[in-house]
């Protein structure tokens, strides 16, 4: 194989696709990156059988082939060539020569053909929305999809996201036990029923590489097992998890005792001058004390106090309530309205963030405020 590209073309396909390639693997071909250029294009792939990216570069090709090379001294090599065009050559062995300017490297690939392809999607079931929409509403929820990490005990099915098409909209949820995230979305035309529950690394790794406007569409299809992303030249493939997610529709979001309207950017800050008394790992409460037409935000850590009104606009009873910073500041910094309409029922309920179409609503447990010392 040998083929020549601009180092531009060639790290930018490197960078996507080292997104899908493990760090560690029991399959040590899994942990290279895949040069195929048998289908007259020079394409990348990473995968590591739960994502796998697939991007086309352009370039010149000499003589077709394949090859699997080590992903981490292959994209470090490329990162530090000059800005030149790179040659590479690939011998019957595997000896993959890489020439650009006065540099040169050898590096021993592996067979292409042991590598584990993208599975087909047969696109039977899809969608299509702008990229610009689809990066925004999976950064205005994925923040509460649970933790996965090693060693985590959590629900299999809330490391993901419940991904709705309903007709002419779309709706993603994520929830961690602590707060819920709902975000809906209109779509421009109609399209079958969707309900499957999508990895948080998946949506968090392809959002990264969505970097098209309104006017770049993404198609989404499905699968019985997967779903797959295609814009621009690049394929993105991810393992569905299964199981059944959190029924949100059984909830109430009308109900409530206290509703308060608050500039959101206001709050933010608030907040934000609180958390300046939180050390990392400390768990303290902001406390919230609602009264009229005033809320005052406190909290007390063993770094000191603060204590700060806002005014509001209040509908119902007086309310003392408290919340774990972090999980406010998260939702409300993903909400582009100037103001805000938050829904409480009592200091031990969950309260509702939620404009009156509800193309967001946030769900935020309270925690008690009678531990702050």
């Amino acid at each position: 194989m040998k083929f020549k590209c601009s180092k531009s073309n060639l790290l930018n396909g490197v960078n996507i696709v080292s997104k899908a390639v493990p760090n560690r693997s029991t399959m040590s071909i899994l942990e290279c990156i895949l040069i195929n250029t048998t289908r007259d294009v020079i394409s990348l792939t990473g995968n590591d059988t739960e994502l796998g990216i697939e991007t086309i570069i352009e370039g010149e090709i000499i003589e077709r082939g394949i090859v699997a090379l080590e992903a981490k001294i292959f994209s470090e090599i490329v990162r530090k060539l000059p800005d030149d065009e790179i040659t590479i050559d690939v011998d019957s062995n595997y000896k993959t020569l890489i020439t650009c300017g006065k540099a040169k490297f050898t590096i021993i690939g592996k067979s292409g053909e042991d590598y584990t392809y993208l599975p087909d999607i047969e696109k039977t079931n899809s969608i299509i929305l702008s990229q610009i929409n689809f990066r925004d509403i999976v950064k205005q929820t994925i923040f509460s999809v649970a933790d996965g990490g090693e060693g985590s005990s959590v629900q299999q099915t809330t490391k993901g996201e419940l991904f709705e098409v309903f007709g002419d909209y779309m709706r993603l949820t994520s929830l961690d036990g602590h707060r819920i995230s709902i975000r809906r979305l209109q779509l421009r035309d109609e399209y079958e029923h969707v309900k499957v529950i999508v990895p948080g690394k998946s949506l968090n790794e392809i959002s990264k590489i969505v970097t098209g406007g309104a006017e770049d569409d993404i198609e989404i299809s499905f699968s019985s097992n997967h779903i797959m992303f295609e814009f621009g030249n690049t394929k993105v493939v991810s393992r569905l998890i299964e199981g059944e997610f959190f029924d949100i529709d059984k909830m109430s979001y009308s109900n409530y005792e206290t509703k308060i309207t608050v500039n959101r950017k206001d709050l933010v800050d608030c907040i934000d001058r609180a958390c300046l008394l939180v050390k990392e790992g400390d768990k303290k409460p902001i406390v919230l004390n609602v009264q009229d037409n005033i809320v005052t935000m406190s909290i007390n850590s063993i770094v000191g106090s603060m204590n700060e009104d806002l005014d509001i606009e209040k509908v119902g009873k007086e309310l003392m309530i408290a919340f774990n910073p972090k999980f406010l500041l998260d939702a409300l910094r993903v909400i582009e309205d100037d103001n805000i309409d938050i829904y409480m029922v009592n200091a031990k309920a969950p309260c509702f963030i939620k404009n009156d179409e509800e193309s967001y609503i946030y769900v935020v447990l309270p925690v008690n405020f009678t531990t702050v010392s």
